[in-house]
């Protein structure tokens, strides 16, 4: 037996007070012969036994009920004894975990997996006392405590999130919190779905015992949309939009579906998307199978500026994944001019995408300025596509220039020796010049500049070499540190050299919205409530809906819902952040409950998937219980006996009295 509250045994030291008061009664006085006195010295004798007997048993009891009410102060437990005789359970801390990620959201049996969840974690919270203390975390992390009926109606309002949450640390704060209570038996009662990709790794939660409920049955099948993208991210006006769809598979077979592209508030495009094994086809011939299907629609929409899209595919039972978002800028193709000083090379790569469409020559439209290819001592203004000058004495004149720009980097001390540039590449290759010959063989650099930043201004390193900025850009520049010849590098002679070009151009200097700090091509993608970096310039976020909230600070936290939310500054959009749930949402295979017991470390971890038994365990059947009512109950009988012993004495007292008054 032990005892929660030990420092109330010492209410057990008043137990001596009785015994004392029984020990010190004693007659004292002077020895007087009366004669009326000897009946009454008589009767005494006669009832000496009864009386001594009577003052013991007055005294016992006294010292009983002190000792009960001490020992109830201190509120003792015991496990076998609690079991025999003990009423309820130990003060406990509870902290149940509730899985309310997205891939709880799916329905099963004719109703969401959730629904299951919340009415299982209920029973553990309506089954505390006063005495427990109870919390409610959920996959997000928000904290519920109080009472158990507050905790209960919570758990009851729990909805679905968009995404998956952060179930370990979700775990680890329940952890935190229910060892803080400072209880004999702290719980962490955790109630999943038991998804295999929220439980991938080892959870620690020191020493607690923990309690998890899982479904026995497999995740249902699921299709899925688990990438949807705008190639390139900046349109002038044509552009790719490409999309994965995930599923599974019947054995042997395949499966399809079909989709919708919206862009706006139109349909772009609609198809049928096959969803065909991948793995060991053996494996598939055997059991469901996952499988990938790829969409891939071309389009030069008439929409202009920055447009949100969509992938949908056909509802199933897991609805939050069956749609996908992605945002692009959609402009008309560049106006280039191109100076003799940036070289022939350039001057051929440019030919090459007017004749493609994918830039013009001459002046710019809508008092846009068109974008200057030129030699840094040549360079006059901005938006520009900036190379060193080949000849190094005009280096001065060029550094010169790029400071009456604005431009924030100078040119350094050149560096030779071959090196190979990291990061040159292109999304959208125009026919045959990206060859896979081409795109296999590096692009080297022989000679190259130093590029020295200047002050903090925000800019993006587009391309190294000997790990080395060798193609930086910032708001209206892209700055490369070589001569764009082959004496200096190979990227003119590689295919990939006219579509890294055209990128430059459409991604980086044209249209609003170039320059954002920390965004790249102007957009954002992240999982819904997630925490990044604002980019520079961005001073506003534009819903869905149209509602506009005004950015403040380092960071921005992502919406809950998924969608295409719009960067904004000075009143127009210059960027998209674009929010989805994670792919691993989508796989909804489940562990098996004795392998999910070994993703957690505590006193003891004990997985199962029978609702009612699991909230019995969460109220450990073995651990100690109270004791406290038991001893009350002995000290309420033992005073209860103590007053009527003593009643009964008085009464027989006072008939004793009565008549020796008589027979006097």
């Amino acid at each position: 037996m032990g005892f929660l509250a030990p420092l109330f045994l010492a209410l057990g030291l008043g137990a001596a007070v009785p015994l004392l008061i029984h020990l010190l009664r004693r007659r004292t006085g002077v020895r007087i012969e009366f004669p009326a006195a000897r009946y009454l010295a008589r009767a005494e004798q006669e009832h000496s036994r009864r009386l001594k007997l009577r003052n013991l048993l007055l005294m016992m009891l006294r010292v009983l009920a002190v000792t009960c009410i001490a020992l109830a102060a201190a509120q003792p437990v015991s496990g076998t004894l609690g079991r025999l005789v003990g009423a309820g359970h130990a003060p406990a801390a509870i902290g149940i975990v509730l899985d309310n990620s997205l891939s709880t959201s799916v329905i099963a049996n004719g109703r969401p997996v959730l629904d299951r969840l919340k009415a299982i974690a209920v029973r553990a919270a309506r089954g505390a006392t006063v005495g427990d203390r109870v919390w409610l975390v959920t996959a997000d992390g928000r904290t519920q405590g109080g009472t158990a009926a507050a905790v209960a109606s919570a758990i009851v309002r729990t909805e679905p999130l968009s995404g998956a949450g952060d179930l370990p640390r979700a775990a680890a704060a329940a952890a935190g919190l229910v060892r803080s209570a400072g209880v004999a038996d702290p719980v962490v009662a955790i109630v999943t779905d038991g998804q295999a990709t929220a439980w991938s790794g080892m959870t620690d939660l020191g020493g607690v015992r923990v309690v998890i409920y899982a479904p026995a049955e497999p995740g249902p099948a699921n299709r899925a949309v688990v990438a949807a993208a705008a190639r390139p991210a900046r349109w002038t006006p044509r552009g790719e939009v490409t999309a994965t769809v995930q599923g599974t598979v019947p054995p042997g077979g395949s499966d399809s579906t079909t989709y919708r592209i919206g862009l706006g508030v139109r349909t772009l495009a609609r198809g049928t998307v096959a969803v065909t094994p991948i793995g060991d086809e053996r494996t598939a011939r055997d059991r469901l199978a996952a499988g990938v299907g790829a969409i891939s629609v071309h389009a030069a929409p008439p929409e202009r500026g920055w447009v949100g899209g969509s992938v949908e595919i056909e509802a199933d039972e897991l609805r939050g994944d069956d749609t996908r978002y992605f945002a692009m800028w959609i402009g008309e193709p560049p106006a280039v001019a191109s100076d003799s000083s940036a070289g022939p090379f350039i001057r051929s790569a440019v030919d090459a995408l007017v004749a493609n469409d994918r830039a013009t020559t001459g002046a710019a439209g809508q008092g846009s300025r068109a974008i200057a290819i030129v030699a840094a001592d040549h360079l006059t203004s901005l938006p520009a596509l900036i190379v060193p000058p080949s000849d190094p004495v005009r280096m001065g004149a060029a550094n010169r220039a790029l400071e009456r720009s604005g431009v924030p980097w100078r040119f350094g001390g050149v560096q030779r020796g071959e090196a190979t540039i990291d990061g040159i590449e292109s999304a959208s290759p125009i026919g045959a010049a990206a060859d896979t010959g081409g795109r296999a063989a590096p692009v080297t650099a022989s000679l190259a500049y130093a590029m020295v930043a200047q002050g903090s201004a925000p800019a993006d390193t587009l391309a190294r070499s000997a790990n080395k900025p060798w193609a930086v850009a910032g708001p209206g520049y892209v700055l490369i540190a070589s001569p764009i010849d082959p004496v200096s590098t190979s990227l003119p002679l590689r295919a990939v050299f006219v579509p890294w070009i055209g990128d430059l151009l459409a991604q980086r200097l044209v249209g609003a919205g170039g320059g954002l700090g920390g965004a790249g091509n102007g957009v954002l993608e992240s999982e819904p409530g997630e925490t990044l970096r604002r980019p520079a310039g961005a001073e506003e976020l534009e819903a869905p809906d149209g509602a506009v909230r005004v950015l403040s600070g380092a960071t921005i936290d992502a919406p809950a819902r998924p969608g295409v939310y719009f960067l904004r500054r000075a009143g127009g959009r210059v960027g998209a952040l674009v929010v989805n749930p994670p792919p691993r949402e989508s796989d909804l295979t489940r562990l098996a409950t004795q392998t999910l017991a070994t993703r957690f470390r505590g006193r003891s971890v004990l997985a199962g998937t029978d609702g009612e038994e699991w909230a019995r365990a969460v109220f450990d059947a073995h651990a100690a219980r109270p004791l406290a009512r038991i001893f009350l109950v002995a000290a309420l009988v033992a005073l209860l006996a103590e007053s009527l012993l003593t009643r009964r004495a008085v009464m027989r007292s006072s008939g004793g009295m009565t008549a020796t008054r008589r027979a006097a």
